[in-house]
């Protein structure tokens, strides 16, 4: 299992409260059998519609790996394809405000750590990544703080989830492929379960 304690890169900030999933990624690309080339498609519609200007599209921003949100991030439907485009983009952890409860759920099965701060924190580090997006940022699920330059500030996440990133154990899947002959070694003892 993979523990993840922290993650250091570049960020991208973006702005605006209440960026549902369907901004994330469109309706229409849900039809994909695989999540294979959603990445391309993240925020296709407000990237369309800013012509180039949206922070996805920034030659200064790409590569960035922590993207800094606001408040209520992923809300709206409960798709999966979601947390999958902006992994796929690249991004490997969020910090925000707050998040959509099934929108976080989605990012703890894939391995991306959603954590939140202050309006306040995140203000200051979306304003820090857009006056140099050169600058790294980390952050750091053991001690809960966010460094970005010389500032370092708290952020949190839910303690049993925080656990499990720590302890290498957010991947339900990979927790049951990885304890199969454990699994079948306890229902061959139950006696109402007939192989």
């Amino acid at each position: 299992m993979t523990q993840i304690e922290q993650i250091t890169g570049t960020g991208i900030s973006l702005r605006g409260n209440d960026i549902d999933t369907d901004r994330i990624i469109p309706a229409r690309f849900l039809k994909c059998v695989t999540f294979d080339g959603l990445g391309e498609q993240v925020f296709a519609d407000d990237r369309t519609a800013l012509e180039g200007s949206h922070p996805f599209d920034q030659p200064q921003y790409q590569g960035a790996t922590i993207l800094v949100v606001n408040r209520n991030f992923g809300c709206g439907s409960s798709r999966e394809h979601a947390p999958q485009a902006i992994a796929r983009w690249g991004i490997q952890a969020v910090l925000g405000e707050s998040f959509a409860e099934i929108f976080f759920g989605n990012c703890v099965a894939i391995g991306i750590p959603c954590l939140t701060a202050t309006a306040e924190t995140v203000a200051q580090v979306q304003s820090a990544l857009e006056s140099d997006p050169s600058l790294s940022v980390t952050l750091n699920l053991d001690s809960q703080t966010v460094r970005f330059g010389d500032e370092t500030e708290a952020v949190s996440m839910p303690e049993g989830v925080r656990q499990a990133f720590l302890a290498g154990t957010w991947d339900a899947c990979g927790q049951l492929v990885a304890n199969a002959e454990a699994i079948r070694a306890t229902a061959a003892n139950l006696p109402y379960v007939a192989w």
